[in-house]
């Protein structure tokens, strides 16, 4: 296994829980790319209903309520507010469909449930805008600290018998009859590994990873997408709000961040180092000024940028614009007899234990079964 981010954390494990001898590899520290720079949040995508991807939003839904369930300590739920305007891009009626299919998809348990926010507490709601508002819904979703969740996953990976090597590098891959020999960096020693099968869970470095192996796996036909956050203090509010750009119509959030506010995300199609990923001027004034259109006094006010943090998406290549594009986990492998390689490309960070599940199926067509230690659908996180 190639990669510490969250999904290749979510594989070790996986792989380790399910019996197999398992090895992770990651070359800076778990969760340190991408992993660490996303939204936060554990949630169905409520927008991806507008694209239509129900079977993501109820597998999303399903993982959110396991996460809330083996991990109370890194996943919590807390309360959203989408405010609709006269201006904004969809109805009252329209919100009020999308939220009862996103109950209905999650089981219509409690934590799924939505409601209208009464007009006489639009006044408590942190300064709201409420010129042109119409209505306010409010929905529960889930937020986590990204990059604890890949390492308490990495941690149990461990507890469940998988080897770990961090900070290491593959430096390069044959593949022979039986599998792969690969070299593995590890601080001044080069050592050999062999495997039967190889896990590229490289996220925006995935396809420099398959050029380390000879003959090269086959790729799959990705674009890279910055999305960049801000990190605002003093914080706005204890609770979240879903936005809609005035500019585009995107999502764009603000959430309670280690009493700070983190509002994001943007999304930019980017070709230049994933190493030397970074926000730019334009993204930022981009989110500081939807803020502004819903929240005026406190963006001119007390708002102060204290953080900037940006990380690559990896979205099938497309002339679709960025956020009309799957978040769906692509899978590409090149398996012979008993022994493959499996590259991993996309996915949410909600869906990591699905992923998981996902690549051990293969793995097991592949290699057969073995005596499985732990179910990930169980088995709290440390």
């Amino acid at each position: 296994m190639v990669g510490g981010g969250i999904h290749g954390a979510g594989v070790a494990q996986a792989a380790a829980a399910a019996g197999y001898r398992t090895l992770i590899v990651e070359r800076r520290d778990w969760g340190a790319g991408t992993s660490s720079k996303s939204s936060k949040l554990i949630h169905g995508g409520l927008r991806y209903l507008q694209q239509g991807h129900l079977g993501l939003v109820r597998e999303s839904l399903r993982e959110r309520d396991i996460l809330l369930r083996i991990a109370p300590h890194l996943v919590r739920l807390n309360r959203f507010y989408i405010p609709v305007y006269r201006s904004s891009r969809y109805r009252p009626w329209q919100l009020r469909i999308g939220l009862s299919l996103y109950a209905l998809l999650g089981g219509l348990h409690k934590a799924h449930r939505f409601a209208t926010v009464p007009r006489h507490r639009w006044a408590s709601l942190n300064g709201l805008d409420q010129r042109g508002l119409q209505a306010v819904f409010t929905y529960w979703d889930a937020q986590s600290d990204d990059r604890r969740l890949t390492a308490a996953v990495v941690a149990s990976a461990a507890q469940q018998g998988a080897d770990t090597a961090c900070p290491a590098t593959l430096t390069g891959g044959v593949r022979h009859s039986s599998g792969y020999s690969l070299k593995i960096r590890q601080a001044n020693d080069i050592r050999t590994v062999e495997t039967r099968v190889l896990v590229n869970a490289g996220g925006p470095w995935a396809n420099q990873v398959a050029g380390c192996v000879d003959p090269q796996p086959p790729k799959a036909s990705v674009e890279l997408v910055r999305g960049s956050h801000l990190v605002l203090a003093p914080a706005l509010a204890p609770h979240c709000f879903y936005l809609e750009a005035p500019g585009d119509g995107r999502a764009i959030f603000a959430l309670p961040w280690q009493d700070q506010t983190l509002l994001g995300t943007t999304e930019v199609p980017y070709s230049g180092d994933p190493d030397a990923v970074a926000i730019t001027a334009g993204e930022e004034d981009y989110l500081l000024e939807s803020l502004r259109h819903y929240f005026p006094e406190y963006v001119d006010g007390p708002a102060r940028v204290v953080e900037r943090m940006s990380g690559l998406r990896v979205l099938p290549a497309s002339v679709d614009r960025p956020f009309q594009r799957s978040r769906e986990i692509e899978i590409v492998e090149a398996i012979t007899g008993r022994s493959g390689y499996l590259a991993l490309y996309g996915g949410k960070l909600t869906g990591y234990r699905a992923t998981g599940e996902k690549v051990i199926a293969k793995i097991a067509a592949c290699l057969g079964s073995r005596r499985r230690k732990a179910d990930t659908r169980t088995l709290p996180l440390p």
